[in-house]
């Protein structure tokens, strides 16, 4: 059997869906937090002896399931999901389709770039009056 493929029937995960769920549950019982910094590749891949396309595609799953939220140059954080659902205690379910971590990620990469602009903006400024 080829590495990476799930035999039919047995209920075993790969290594990408342990990583997510390994999250997941970290994000439920709260030691992971809403807006926390989710753990780096390099970590992860020590963590569980994965290669860095497993550990992206599990990044690639919470960022899907609306669990995680990327920001460009920064990382991967904990997105902020809805608790108005009844929970028991230290409970939390996953975010209702992930929009609310989808418009949050758009808002950030929205920010960000609004920031390079301006930045690119001093900068050409800055060049045309050292020019004259």
């Amino acid at each position: 059997m080829r590495r990476g493929r799930r035999p039919t029937g047995d209920g075993v995960q790969l290594t990408f869906e342990v990583i997510a769920e390994t999250l997941r549950e970290q994000i439920r019982s709260g030691g992971l937090r809403p807006g926390d910094a989710l753990p780096t590749q390099a970590v992860l891949m020590r963590e569980f002896g994965a290669s860095s396309l497993t550990v992206q595609k599990a990044m690639t799953l919470l960022k899907q399931e609306g669990w995680a939220v990327s920001r460009p140059g920064k990382g991967a954080f904990v997105a902020h999901y809805d608790h108005t659902k009844d929970e028991g205690p230290g409970e939390a379910s996953a975010p209702a389709g992930g929009t609310t971590a989808r418009v949050e990620a758009l808002e950030q990469a929205l920010a960000e770039a609004v920031e390079q602009l301006a930045e690119l903006r001093a900068r050409v400024e800055s060049l045309e009056t050292s020019d004259c």
